[in-house]
């Protein structure tokens, strides 16, 4: 149900600044065009992020995106910040998922390629919709996303396993966010416990962040390159996204996301001059098959 799973995950995202322009200049976009730039963007965003790491370090870089997304988020909804008791564990236990999902996959990027780390992070929202199916074809695809990792590890060459790991770590945490999403969505309503549940994972972040860049963290042009990831990142394709789930199916959703490996290794080959072998290739298109055919024939709720 991979389909159901990534509308949970957007739908969970919140409205950002864009949210007018979105309901004004983006209505005569097709969203499947709303859909690539989303996904586009944030993977732009993760390779100007690793652009960082040598002034911020991976954690500078994260707490970095978190805060400024953060600030951002708590203006947007600062009309509708409060929360029930009871929301409180989820929405921060939702924005600690948040904040150790981005440190891991930061982590992964800066020792293997962007597109080897995001696929290999996709294995989190797939586990997810292949453990929730109960469909015929489930093990075909499992076998496949298998491949596909097996070859992004070996057909490489030496791998740094460390940043495999990292980006395995990722995908679990996703796979928890994804779950933890809907919860959030049962005992919040609007975007307020998204704001604090994102300003709380910043907050985590902050020493983190601090310990390893120290005060380059705070200098004006890292500043300004934190902001454009954390725009990158997180408002512009939360605001596509949503826009482009007004007006196509989920499942259609489902199937352009299954891409974002693809536009990774894209991405890390033309931003940042990241090569893959044609072994390596072949195993992201494995992966995006996997979680293309999961999602075609996931149960329809």
């Amino acid at each position: 149900m991979v389909a159901i799973d990534f509308e949970r995950n957007v739908q969970a995202r919140p409205l950002t600044a864009l949210r007018a322009m979105s309901l004004r200049g983006l209505g005569g976009v097709p969203p499947t065009a709303l859909v690539l730039i989303g996904i586009v963007s944030v993977q732009v965003g993760a390779a100007l992020a690793k652009q960082l790491f040598s002034a911020t370090g991976a954690a500078g870089a994260v707490t970095l995106r978190l805060f400024f997304a953060g600030i951002v988020l708590l203006v947007v909804w600062r009309s509708g910040l409060r929360i029930e008791r009871r929301a409180l564990p989820v929405v921060l236990g939702y924005g600690a998922v948040l904040a150790v999902m981005n440190l891991c996959f930061y982590q992964a990027i800066d020792r293997i390629p962007l597109g080897t780390a995001v696929t290999l992070e996709f294995l989190g929202p797939l586990s997810v919709a292949l453990a929730g199916s109960r469909r015929w074809a489930d093990p075909v695809w499992a076998v496949l996303a298998g491949a596909g990792v097996l070859l992004l590890t070996r057909a490489g060459g030496q791998t740094a396993w460390s940043g495999v790991l990292f980006a395995l770590a990722a995908g679990a945490c996703w796979a928890g966010y994804i779950l933890l999403s809907a919860a959030l969505g049962d005992r919040t309503s609007g975007g307020g416990g998204l704001a604090i549940a994102m300003a709380f994972g910043g907050v985590l972040m902050v020493p983190v962040g601090i310990a390893e860049a120290g005060t380059t963290l705070f200098h004006p042009s890292v500043l300004a390159a934190g902001f454009a990831v954390a725009m990158l990142s997180s408002v512009l394709p939360y605001s596509v996204e949503l826009e482009a789930l007004r007006r196509i199916p989920p499942r259609v959703f489902g199937v352009l996301m299954s891409l974002e490996p693809a536009a990774a290794a894209l991405a890390g080959l033309i931003v940042l001059g990241q090569i893959m072998n044609p072994g390596q290739w072949t195993g992201v298109i494995c992966v995006v098959a996997a979680s293309i055919g999961a999602t075609r024939t996931a149960r329809r709720k």
